[in-house]
């Protein structure tokens, strides 16, 4: 049993949703430290002034250092980082990495709360031993390279632990550790599948799911951390709520049944997404009238585009947003739909947010928090004066470059799902006031599970210049995530060129396409003669991001690095880098 607690003044109750930093927007089940009995996690630094890389963070009591960098926050999902750990295991040091083992520094356990309780995703179980003769199945890797003990662990046919880490044996005198996974790509080197990034997954407790499903409350605890499901019900007797409730459930589905006859007049899954989307997310739901109110009749546009029109608008609280109004929608809507259900599903830094949609009749909008300094596009080739060079000089290309690249590998890997976004480009790369990159622009999205390395399209989906040569010819090779890391590559190409890699009038073999002259430059050890580079460190940080880039263009995708690989690469040192080789060239006319 819990206890339903009947609140008439909203002061009393938990906020269902709080601001917090870069991380923005964040709800239940998660809370700030300012009120720890409002959710399952608390983070801490969301309003601290004074902090000044504006980091937040998590506290685990039972960690020996206790705190843990938020990366990003999706619905139930928290992803960290354990910095100490991520020290070690970056580290060039054998000694250093094997630190990693011998600190004990393992997947965090989370206490369990009338709330519910949270556990690690995507881990592995490893022991370390005084002995390297242990008797044990086929299937186990021993790595030998630590000076004090020896590492086992079972092979990755599956992620759950094989049934002989259950019984007692020759692990017995073993300690038992537990890390997040990365993409496997080396089964016989642990740190080649480890990561310091951890993914928390929060369940409900059935007490917390019946209070909001059900009550329409808010859980919370008291003072004396017992649970309560907080409503708003005031002094309404419950019979007279189970009266409402009913009539109100049975004008919800006669009006549920008018749409489907009148509007849908057939099933449509794409359709229903948006629905289970704006249930599970609470994104709001605006009519044409308010879209009208909200953007003053469309008075003031920020741009056009093929989909429609783009306005800028702002909200009763203040906040500035831009609306998208589609006006020319594909088939049955598919650009709308698969926008809203693959963003319903994002919360990241990197990722421009979805504040709510407009699904009335033949009317589809979207609202988007909205970014000051517009689009990439705008600023980065140089026929475009509209802010003073100053403003991007080489370091903010290079910090814009490894923000896209994180908001990438959070679509990857960091969602429950993997979203492949199939159109990366300058114009759906959006700035804010401090010119922290977002991605936005989902119309082209494919959402798949995080086990899917190939997924199935059809048609060619992109934009002339960015699409990865497999997405249009299967002879290329199978069409996946590294499908965004060829888009990212050409991107990141004419951030460094200041100017576009394809032009109509240009063939791609001629020596104005600049991949081909940028990369001639590079294998030939000469001067990269950009302007936009004033001194050696512009230097270095230019020859890295070329350098990478290259790698992420290579026409076979198994030869281009992943995403979280390309980030890895972008904060390592330039000197480490080795010049891939050199892409086949595919003529821009041949692109759709």
């Amino acid at each position: 049993m819990f206890v339903v607690h009947v609140i008439a003044e909203s002061s009393e109750k938990c906020p269902t949703s709080f601001e917090c930093g870069k991380l923005g927007t964040i709800m239940f089940p998660f809370t700030d430290s300012k009120r720890p009995h409002c959710g399952v996690l608390a983070i801490h630094g969301c309003h601290d002034n004074n902090n000044p890389n504006g980091q937040q963070v998590i506290v685990l009591n039972n960690k020996p250092n206790g705190r843990f960098l938020v990366l990003y926050i999706d619905f139930h999902t928290i992803t960290i980082t354990d910095l100490p750990l991520r020290t070690s295991l970056k580290s060039q040091s054998q000694t250093q990495r094997c630190k990693a083992f011998s600190n004990n520094l393992s997947l965090p356990l989370m206490p369990s709360s009338p709330f519910g309780y949270s556990y690690a995703k995507f881990n592995k179980t490893l022991f370390t031993c005084p002995s390297n003769n242990l008797s044990l199945p086929g299937s186990f890797y021993n790595y030998n390279n630590c000076s004090n003990y020896h590492i086992y662990y079972d092979g990755f046919q599956s992620l759950g632990d094989s049934p002989d880490l259950r019984r007692p044996g020759p692990l017995a005198a073993c300690s038992k550790i537990h890390f997040a996974l990365k993409d496997v790509s080396n089964d016989t080197d642990p740190f080649s599948f480890l990561s310091d990034q951890i993914v928390l997954e929060v369940e409900l407790s059935s007490d917390c799911r019946h209070c909001i499903h059900h009550r329409r409350g808010h859980c919370q605890l008291d003072s004396q951390g017992n649970f309560l499901c907080v409503t708003d019900a005031g002094h309404i007797s419950w019979i007279v709520k189970m009266g409402l409730g009913l009539v109100a459930t049975v004008l919800v589905l006669v009006v549920m049944a008018t749409l489907y006859c009148t509007t849908w007049k057939k099933e449509n899954p794409k359709q229903m997404l948006v629905v289970d989307a704006f249930l599970e997310k609470q994104i709001r739901r605006y009519t044409y009238s308010e879209m009208k109110k909200v953007t003053n009749s469309f008075r003031d546009k920020l741009g056009q585009g093929g989909f429609g029109s783009v306005y800028k608008g702002q909200l009763q609280d203040g906040r500035h947003v831009a609306v998208k109004i589609l006006s020319e929608l594909k088939g049955d809507g598919e650009d709308f739909f698969n926008e809203v259900a693959s963003m319903s599903r994002t919360s990241h830094v990197n990722i421009v947010a979805l504040l709510g949609f407009c699904f009335q009749g033949s009317k589809r909008a979207l609202v988007y928090e909205f970014m000051p300094n517009g689009s990439l596009e705008k600023l980065i080739y140089e026929e475009n004066t509209v802010i003073g060079d100053h403003q991007l000089d080489c370091q903010t290309l290079y910090d814009i470059a490894i923000g896209v690249a994180r908001g990438l590998e959070y679509l990857h890997t960091g969602c429950n799902t993997r979203i492949l976004h199939f159109d990366i480009k300058p114009h759906n790369i959006l700035l804010d006031e401090n010119f922290c990159p977002k991605i936005s622009d989902f119309g082209l999205a494919k959402v798949c599970t995080r086990k899917e390395s190939i997924v199935s399209i059809f048609g060619a989906r992109g934009t002339a210049g960015y699409i990865a040569p497999e997405v249009f010819s299967k002879n290329f090779g199978a069409v996946s995530h590294k499908s965004d890391v060829y888009s990212y590559g050409m991107m990141v190409l004419e951030m460094v060129g200041r100017r576009r890699n394809i032009k109509v009038e240009v063939d791609a073999s001629s020596e104005l396409y600049f991949p081909h002259w940028i990369y001639n430059r590079l294998v030939s050890n000469q001067e990269l003669g950009l302007r936009s580079i004033r001194n050696e460190w512009e230097n270095e940080m230019v020859r890295k991001m070329t350098i990478v880039s290259l790698w992420c263009i290579q026409t076979n995708p198994s030869s281009r690095p992943s995403i979280s690989k390309v980030v890895e690469m972008l904060e390592g040192r330039a000197e480490l880098l080795q010049v891939p080789p050199k892409p086949f060239w595919f003529s821009p006319s041949t692109s759709p």
